[in-house]
């Protein structure tokens, strides 16, 4: 589900091709209407530059949202990931607000406990750099549990029913190229304090890193939905090979 044409799959885009997965991309705000709840697997809600507050504004949000609360009630496995994380916080009957001040830059996520355990981040490390970018945020909901925080805002990550549903503030799925999309949409404040917009998109480990983390994750997400590049070559050299 997608908000804004600036606010794409990112890095997400080539891992779905190269395990030949097709998303299906939803807009409400271009007028698409609801998918049938029984025509995907995964849910997977982007980012976008409007807050949930917004109906006013946006007035395909209450479309959006109604969308949302019954992919939730009929169990679909659906990942958030920035808005699409404050959607579901909403939801899943959490307040969502503006923060005191705006998280936008590479700052370091801490696991909770159970966040070292939980399947989505094995094997990453305790504290790690992601890109944020956002003003808004949102209280855990009722039965889910932090999986990750960052100084500026305690709720970065949840999960919710075992799994099924997670939730990520930040944006994993970002490259280079988004983030220099979004600085030419955006004018920050200089005196803010938040880093020069330069660097923020010039840190090219940053971006490698963070990146492969969200391959390891998705991985784990999908499960047995990911095949990976290897076997589909290999399939297309079996179906051109003579008999």
């Amino acid at each position: 589900m997608q908000h804004a044409p600036a606010d794409d799959l990112g890095c997400i885009a080539p891992w779905l091709a190269a395990r030949g997965l097709g998303p299906r991309r939803t807009a409400f705000y271009e007028g698409d209407a609801a998918p049938p709840l029984g025509s995907f697997d995964r849910l997977l809600i982007l980012g976008g530059s409007m807050n949930v507050d917004e109906e006013a504004l946006y007035p395909w949000l209450t479309a959006e949202k109604r969308f949302i609360a019954e992919a939730l009630a009929a169990g679909k496995h659906i990942l958030g990931i920035c808005l699409g994380a404050q959607l579901l916080a909403e939801a899943l009957g959490a307040r969502v607000a503006r923060n005191p001040v705006n998280e936008i830059g590479w700052f370091d996520l801490t696991l909770s406990e159970a966040g070292r355990r939980s399947p989505w981040f094995a094997d990453f490390p305790g504290v790690y750099p992601a890109m944020h970018w956002h003003g808004y945020g949102y209280e855990l909901p009722r039965g889910a549990t932090l999986l990750a925080s960052s100084a500026l805002s305690e709720q970065q990550a949840f999960e919710y029913d075992g799994g099924r549903v997670l939730a990520l503030q930040y944006h994993p799925e970002v490259t280079a190229a988004n983030l220099r999309r979004w600085l030419s949409d955006e004018h920050l404040d200089a005196a803010s304090g938040l880093p020069h917009p330069a660097g923020m998109a010039e840190d090219l480990a940053a971006f490698a890193t963070a990146n492969r983390l969200t391959y390891a994750m998705l991985d784990r997400w999908f499960g047995s939905n990911a095949r990976s590049s290897l076997s589909l070559r290999e399939r297309a050299r079996a179906r051109e090979s003579p008999a």
